[in-house]
Formats: C-alpha cells, structure tokens, sequence
C-alpha cells in the first residue's frame, strides 16, 4: 500500500501531518511525533512581536549605563536582531532538523514587512525545509477595503518568495468575500501551498470581572466541514498544493479531505486531547479504508470527491442549502 504524497516539493511517507502546535515547542515533542509516525512536522509559530520584545529586553539589559562611560560600550557585543531574539527559535530548527528525518516546516506569524522576510530567511538558513506563513490579521478598521487586505497579503508572500529558496505556504482564514478568488490570486503570485483553514482566536467576555479574557477553544469534528468544501471547490483549480487542517480528529476525517482534493491534512487538537500516539491509529484507519475499498495508493483516490468530479457539483453549493433544510424538517 502506498501511503506516500508530494506536498510544497517534499515527499512525505503519508498525508499525515501534524500542525503548528505547542507539541513541537519541545526537541522530545518533535522526535515523539516522529516516532509516532509524523510524515512532516510543523513547528510551532514564531510570533513576530515575541521575538522583538525579547530582543529588546536583552538590548536594555546589554546597554542599561553605558551612557555613563562612552567607552563601556566598546565592551559589549553587536545587537544585530539575528543575535538576540530569534536565535531561540533558529537554534530550535537547527536542533529538531538534525534529530528528525523528516521534513521540517517552520511556521511564521509577521507583522511587519521587514519581518517576514527576514524571520523566514533565518529559518531557511536555520534549516528548515519550507515555511508556513500563518496570516493572523483582525482587520478593525471599518474603512479598509478588502481589497488592500487581499493586495497587503500577496505583498508578503511575493517579499518572502523573493528572499527565500525554500518552498512557501500560506495558512489563510476563511473570512474573505470571494475565497476562491483570493485563493486563486495567492496561486499566481507564487504560493506552493494553501493551508486552509486558520482558526482565529476568539475572546470572551467574563461576566463577573467585566473583563475580556482569552477563551481558546480546541476544533470540533463540525469544524472541518468548511475546509472540505473549499478543497474540493478548489481542487484541480489552482497549482498550489492544498492542506487541510480544523476538525480532523479520526481516519475517516482523512480520508474525506484526500477525496476532496487534499494533499495532506494536518491535525493538532486530536493529538491535544488523545495524545501523540494517535497519528497511529489514523494511519491504521486510513490503510484500512484503502484496503477494503481495493485503492491501490493514496494518490489513485485523491481528488475523485472533488467538485470538478462528483456528479452532483452543486452538492458544494448554495443549491443543496434549501434542501438539507427541507430534509431537517422533515426529520423533526
């Protein structure tokens, strides 16, 4: 049986990958989902904002009353930004690189165009086989267009695809008025893969204390009913590889996505709740799924649920809504 798949250029053992999470934070948590059978692994995000508060902590640390004796700063190294706060995170890529045999996948969270190419190109540096722009942005104001949201974010890709030599997703949330479009817009700038969906983080308001707190919430089976919709839509309609990622939490949940189109799903809150050693027993249901349905390899049924391929394309759409709820009324 062959499990394997080709996602950014990398060839992976299976579809199978977990995403950014705390569970790559650590060397151990990187090895473990390696040895559980990780075909890739996505590091946890680097945040743009962390790096620079600590290398502006360690700046004034460095620094604080050399004002007192000009020639005392003679006696302290150069702060250069590669020095100081991202060397962490860098020295973590060079050490979960050396220990793993499979692809590593850095994952960046910018907020400055400076910051995204520079962060990924540390990380290629640092080793990394591909990175994985998770673009979180919470557009507030209400007199910004969508459409220099849209040209604000093909601008980012297009700086990071021209600093690096490394293969470039994007980790996209589904609020946009047309995602097909946008979609297809980041396909002909450059992106090597589209990562959909990014859960953004939502508060809460406490009601005791009258103050917002934060309230994350891990993704629910229902969750993924958005990405396999978008991925069938868009499969064979764009040249970027396309992930799958929200609400994947067993073997059939797999499966549906590679028939939608997928070329990997990448799964965090299952492994959150269920432990690493779960991505074994998607892998089981998935070989088990190929075998009693006579596939040969993962690659001969990838893509035959797609929109372009069932018989019913507007099962994807706004036809079907009026009636599955003609078929709930029905059943109440």
């Amino acid at each position: 049986m062959d499990l394997s798949t080709t996602y950014l250029g990398l060839k992976l053992r299976t579809p199978i990958v977990p995403s950014a999470s705390p569970l790559s934070e650590t060397l151990d948590g990187a090895k473990r989902l390696e040895d559980a059978g990780a075909s890739a692994i996505v590091l946890s995000s680097v945040f743009e904002e962390q790096l620079a508060h600590e290398q502006l902590e360690m700046e004034h640390h460095l620094t604080h009353g050399t004002e007192s004796y000009a020639e005392a700063t003679s006696y302290f190294p150069d702060t250069q930004l590669g020095d100081l706060g991202p060397e962490t995170c860098l020295d973590h890529i060079r050490k979960v690189k050396s220990a793993v045999d499979v692809p590593v996948i850095a994952s960046l969270n910018g907020t400055t165009p400076g910051g995204w190419t520079s962060f990924a190109t540390w990380m290629e540096q640092a080793g990394a086989d591909a990175v994985e722009l998770n673009l979180y942005n919470i557009p507030t104001d209400p007199d910004q267009p969508a459409e220099e949201i849209e040209k604000g974010y093909e601008e980012i890709l297009c700086a990071v695809k021209g600093a690096v030599n490394i293969p470039v997703a994007l980790k996209l949330g589904p609020f946009f008025t047309n995602m097909g479009h946008v979609a297809k817009r980041f396909d002909k700038a450059g992106a090597d893969g589209l990562v959909l969906f990014n859960r953004f983080y939502q508060p809460d308001i406490d009601l005791e204390e009258l103050e917002v707190v934060s309230n994350v919430l891990l993704s629910t089976p229902q969750a993924m009913r958005l990405p396999l919709r978008w991925i069938a839509i868009l499969s064979g309609r764009v040249e970027a590889d396309l992930a799958a990622t929200s609400g994947i939490g067993h073997s059939c949940d797999v499966i549906k996505m590679l028939l939608a189109g997928a070329k990997v799903t990448q799964v965090c809150s299952v492994l959150l709740k269920a432990g690493i050693d779960h991505l074994r027993q998607l892998e089981l249901g998935l070989v088990e799924w190929l075998e009693e349905n006579e596939y040969e390899s993962v690659e001969q049924m990838r893509g035959s649920m797609s929109q372009r391929n069932v018989a019913d394309p507007a099962a994807f759409e706004r036809a079907q809504y009026m009636k599955a709820l003609r078929t709930f009324s029905v059943m109440v």
